[in-house]
């Protein structure tokens, strides 16, 4: 089983900034911790994510010397993928994708066929820079907007994005309102029909309702999960901040009760759970 922490879901909804040195510690404790893969920041407009204006120094701060675990970062827009490619040792860019035109348009002020314009580009510039380029598509199990929704939907954008040759496909449930019945559905027949892409559930869940839709998506076939300590944060934009994200203690328990051996540093984890606690009392 594969763990992305993403604590980029968690910096970038605190209310008051957060100094650049505590991020870098932050980040560099978590990198100690064994997760498969950072999902640490985003280069996007200062403008519209404030928490991430300091990208570039906090980049430069981590320390990757004794670490494993693979840097992704956050893009969207041919801009953004310039600025994360100037960094050799960022492996994965992520790209923020949807099915739903008006969630894209909060979002990051595009559309569907916009979306996959800059997604055409920024694959094409990344023939120089041989990167794993890994979309999300929100709003993955439906939507508040009135946007058609279906499974049918969906497996055709998954088509478009496969005709594109890209690999690494992470499904989110953007606003917390996926049944597990919806996920185990949706990840059988998105894995059955592309058996060679690599399928992963990002949640946003309530507290109380997570493990039955972790145990969905785990037994549809899925690998890779993502989670923050804590479970701090969600989207901004949708209007469902109090759905937060799943918490990686939560995804902990569940590998323990499925007897999933992952290796993670305890003494290193502890660190960043009590790091991520001061975070979260004197910035949110």
């Amino acid at each position: 089983m594969i763990i992305t922490e993403c604590p980029r879901e968690m910096i970038q909804g605190m209310r008051n900034f957060i100094p650049t040195e505590l991020k870098i510690k932050y980040l560099n404790t978590l990198l100690r911790v064994g997760f498969d893969t950072l999902d640490f920041g985003s280069f996007v407009s200062p403008k519209a994510v404030p928490q991430m204006k300091d990208i570039f120094e906090v980049v430069e701060g981590l320390y990757l010397s004794d670490t494993n675990t693979k840097l992704s970062g956050l893009v969207a827009n041919q801009k953004g993928f310039e600025n994360l490619s100037k960094f050799d040792d960022i492996k994965i860019v992520e790209f923020p994708f949807s099915i739903s035109n008006t969630f894209l348009k909060l979002n990051i002020n595009s559309n569907i066929d916009g979306s996959i314009s800059i997604l055409d580009d920024i694959i094409d510039h990344n023939k120089h820079h041989n990167k794993t380029i890994l979309v999300y598509i929100s709003m993955g199990f439906g939507n508040p907007y009135g946007d058609d929704w279906n499974i049918d939907i969906l497996l055709d954008y998954i088509d478009v994005l496969n005709e594109i040759d890209i690999n690494d496909i992470n499904i989110s449930d953007t606003i917390g309102i996926a049944s597990p019945e919806v996920i185990k559905k949706v990840f059988k027949s998105a894995i059955k029909e592309y058996p060679d892409i690599n399928f992963g559930l990002h949640l946003h869940t309530e507290k109380e309702n997570w493990y039955n839709k972790i145990k969905a998506a785990y037994e549809a076939g899925v690998r890779i999960f993502d989670g923050v300590i804590g479970g701090y944060g969600g989207c901004p934009t949708t209007g469902y901040e109090l759905v937060g994200n799943m918490n990686t203690n939560n995804l902990l328990d569940f590998c323990y009760d499925n007897n999933v051996n992952l290796k993670l540093n305890k003494m290193w984890y502890d660190k960043s759970v009590s790091l991520s606690r001061e975070i979260i009392f004197n910035y949110s």
